[in-house]
């Protein structure tokens, strides 16, 4: 398979049959959904109860809108994106059982006599299919749909709990067959697009789960050698302690860097190395308006990015960010052996929207909080040691020493 960057705002890499978004086939998004099925259990639990799952978040999030109505700002967001994770599933069931999602959809509109009166590869595109979601119904409506659909799911976990359907494809594609009438009703609805759902979808997938992890072109590329981020450095971070007050100071090539830092916070929990988070942002994302402003290497010469991309503002976000992650690594064992979950990546993704970093995809915001939290842990065990950036090679590494402090 072979594969090319895409045109989007954010740099994600597609397989080069996705070439028409959001126009898929289901043949299409069948064979990429495919090729993204990492779960190691090959049976269908795994992807049955995962639907179950999915269609169940589509209910609660109908039950926020209730409960909140307007203040749920991103309840159309959240229907496309579970939506997308249902049709995942869905497609990654019929996979796993030998099924094509486009007989599957013939099938919806033929009666038992002509069942396997089918195309057998392609039927053309969930659009094809769906010919009303521009037209919503009521809110009630469109709950009631999508209990519908949750009691076919349900159907299908109950068989699959009895042992009904492992021997038999026909029963399994007959409970797929109503799956998928049931999730086409709810989407017309709801006035959802399935094609905008599938083609959302993959973009989250090869976003957060890259096939080949090309790091996009750094954005200051282009810029005097002046106002680029240092490709390479080294900062030399060391606690002292004064009158039993204990800070951080910074150096690069002797020169102290930045205000000496503290906690800022009654309860002691070193954020004073929180300094490696934006170094790790400029090796992974290449970007991080604190360095800029550290360092002096401000894009000065085009007035805009220097007021909208290394201003306070864009500083502000990126200390917010950094705070964000800390205290979710708080939780998460500093997420040594422990994996950064989706919900903190959206949120960062939303948090920087308008900035230059919401062109990186998930895997490049999951490498930064990786390796910036690897790094903080060997500052908190060492107290004192090099942080050696390459933002050429991507690479961020520590190296301990022993502190005259």
């Amino acid at each position: 398979m072979t594969w090319r960057t895409s045109g989007v705002k954010q740099e994600v890499i597609y397989p080069e049959e996705v070439s028409d978004l959001p126009y898929l086939t289901m043949t299409t998004y069948q064979r990429a959904t495919r090729e993204t099925d990492s779960m190691a259990d090959r049976g269908l639990d795994l992807p049955v109860l995962g639907l179950f799952g999915e269609v169940g978040s589509l209910l609660s999030a109908l039950k926020k809108k209730r409960r909140e109505e307007t203040a749920y700002a991103d309840y159309d967001g959240a229907i496309l994106e579970e939506l997308g994770d249902v049709l995942w599933y869905f497609a990654n069931i019929a996979s796993r059982a030998g099924l094509n999602l486009s007989v599957l959809a013939q099938r919806m509109f033929r009666e038992i006599q002509d069942w396997d009166e089918v195309e057998v590869y392609e039927f053309g595109t969930f659009g094809d299919i769906q010919s009303s979601c521009d037209v919503t119904v009521s809110f009630a409506e469109f709950q009631s749909r999508l209990m519908g659909l949750a009691g076919k799911v349900g159907d299908l976990v109950k068989d699959l709990g009895s042992g009904a359907i492992l021997t038999n494809r026909d029963r399994l594609s007959a409970h797929l067959v109503d799956i998928f009438r049931a999730l086409l009703a709810a989407a017309d609805a709801g006035g959802v697009s399935l094609d905008a759902a599938a083609s959302h979808n993959l973009h989250k997938i090869f976003s957060r789960w890259p096939i080949r992890s090309d790091y996009p072109q750094l954005p200051d590329s282009s810029m005097p050698v002046d106002e680029r981020l240092s490709r390479r450095f080294s900062m030399f971070i060391e606690e002292h302690k004064i009158n039993d007050k204990i800070y951080v100071l910074q150096k690069c090539n002797d020169i102290i860097i930045g205000d000496r830092l503290t906690d800022n916070k009654t309860e002691k929990d070193d954020y004073r190395f929180h300094d490696v988070f934006h170094i790790a942002f400029a090796v992974f994302l290449g970007w991080s308006p604190v360095l800029r402003a550290l360092f002096h290497h401000k894009r000065k010469s085009i007035p805009e990015l220097d007021e909208n991309q290394d201003g306070a503002r864009a500083i502000l976000i990126e200390e917010g960010v950094s705070s964000f992650i800390f205290a979710r690594g708080l939780d998460r064992s500093l997420f040594e052996n422990v994996g950064v979950d989706y919900d903190l990546l959206k949120f960062i993704q939303e948090f920087v929207r308008g900035y230059e970093v919401e062109r990186c995809a998930l895997w490049q915001w999951e490498m930064a909080i990786q390796e910036g939290f690897r790094v903080f842990r060997a500052l908190k065990e060492h107290r004192c040691g090099y942080v050696h950036a390459d933002l050429e090679a991507h690479t961020l590494e520590f190296a301990g020493i022993e502190s005259n402090n």
